[in-house]
C-alpha cells in the first residue's frame, strides 16, 4: 500500500486547447508529479473537431523525481503496458505477450465529451507521470482536449 499522503492537489496535464494536427503526438507533455500515491484518477474533456473524431492517449511513468536522478544509460520515462496471459497448458510453458499501450477514445457525439480513467496500485513508487496525446480520429480536423489529474 501506498504511503498515506491524502490528496496532491489537482493538476492540469493539458490545457484545453487543439490537439496537433495531422495525428502528431504532443510535442512536450506536461509532466505532473504524483509521488508517494498510490492512485491518480485522470479527467479528460474531449470536443471533436467533426463527426468521427478521436483521440489516442498513453500513460508515460518515472520511478525518478528528478532527471538528475537518471542513472547513465537509464530511461527518464516508461510506457504504459498491456499484458496478456497466454494459454496454459499441463507440461509445457507458458508465453504471455507484453506491449506498449495506446488507448483510443472515439467521441459518440458533437458535444464535449468528460470521462475518468484511473491508475490504481501505484504502490506510491511512481515519482512522475506525463500523458501525451494525439488526434487518431479526423487528423485534418483535430478535436480540442484538456487534461486534469488528481493523486492520492
Amino acid at each position: 500500500m501506498g504511503l498515506a499522503i491524502g490528496l496532491i492537489a489537482l493538476q492540469v496535464a493539458r490545457a484545453s486547447a487543439a490537439l496537433p494536427a495531422a495525428g502528431a503526438w504532443d510535442a512536450a507533455p506536461t509532466e505532473l508529479f504524483c509521488g508517494g500515491a498510490d492512485s491518480v484518477t485522470i479527467q479528460f474533456s474531449y470536443t471533436r473537431g467533426g463527426a468521427g473524431g478521436a483521440f489516442d492517449f498513453q500513460l508515460q511513468t518515472s520511478v525518478f523525481s528528478l532527471a538528475a536522478n537518471i542513472p547513465a544509460g537509464a530511461a527518464a520515462w516508461a510506457d504504459g503496458m498491456a499484458y496478456g496471459v497466454g494459454g496454459i497448458v499441463a507440461g509445457a510453458d507458458t508465453a504471455s505477450v507484453m506491449q506498449a499501450e495506446v488507448i483510443t477514445c472515439q467521441a459518440t457525439g458533437a458535444a464535449q465529451e468528460v470521462f475518468q480513467f484511473a491508475l490504481q496500485g501505484l504502490g506510491g513508487v511512481i515519482e512522475r507521470l506525463r500523458i501525451p496525446c494525439r488526434e487518431s480520429g479526423l487528423v485534418g480536423t483535430p478535436g480540442t482536449l484538456a487534461i486534469s489529474i488528481q493523486a492520492q
